[in-house]
């Protein structure tokens, strides 16, 4: 599992800029309608060139079973995370892969909740859930924030998995939002960005730097 994970790696030099600056985990997202796709051929090089330092985390929205093993197999991934409408019985059909299930929501957890108890009956629970933020259409790194008071306030009908937040995080509002949810980790991919897919050094950073002291402090809270 990870803690910090900087999401929509696009280049070896991104990849090596998130590892250098501490966070454990990249994400590469293999859904040809994102403007943070990355080939398969990249991936691999980029997967290579950072090796065993931080989590690397496949991004599939609506892949078959037979499509994410090939790539998990081709590129070395360590986690497969799941953002699209993917049944509980797609988690069943990869089973051993670790599973990083993705939610899009708003200020409703009854669809998350129940599919999560389908995974149980199913024995696919997922390693880790991830909430982002809902916008018509769209499969997430949009940019947008969750009511996070709200969250964590709601976050039992999760079922205790470990919650990684993603939806809009950034060094200025990841403290705040890690107070308010009290995740196990945080994503961005936007929030570090100069432009889609181009990560800014500065950011990525001041990011990382800043998530690791507030979950740090929100575990001391505990």
């Amino acid at each position: 599992m990870f803690r910090v994970k900087i999401c929509g790696i696009t280049s070896v030099e991104d990849a090596q800029l998130a590892a250098a600056a501490g966070a454990d985990a990249i994400g590469l997202n293999f859904y040809s309608g994102s403007p943070r796709f990355c080939p398969a051929e990249q991936a691999k090089a980029i997967s290579a060139a950072v090796g065993p330092r931080v989590c690397k985390v496949g991004v599939f929205v609506n892949a078959s079973a037979d499509e994410i093993r090939q790539v998990v197999e081709s590129v070395q991934l360590d986690l497969v995370q799941l953002h699209g409408d993917e049944t509980p019985e797609l988690l069943r059909s990869i089973r051993p892969l670790g599973v990083v299930r993705a939610f899009r929501v708003s200020d409703d957890l009854s669809t998350a909740s129940e599919y999560l108890r389908q995974c149980h009956a199913l024995m696919c629970v997922p390693r880790m859930v991830l909430v982002d933020a809902a916008r018509a259409g769209q499969y997430g790194g949009t940019g947008a924030t969750l009511d996070w008071n709200w969250l964590g306030k709601n976050r039992v009908h999760l079922g205790g998995l470990p919650l990684v937040l993603a939806g809009g995080l950034n060094a200025e509002n990841v403290a705040a939002a890690v107070e308010a949810v009290r995740p196990w980790g945080v994503d961005t991919a936007s929030g570090v960005e100069s432009s889609p897919g181009r990560k800014s050094p500065e950011r990525v950073r001041q990011f990382v730097a800043a998530a690791r002291v507030a979950l740090a402090a929100a575990a001391v809270r505990k």
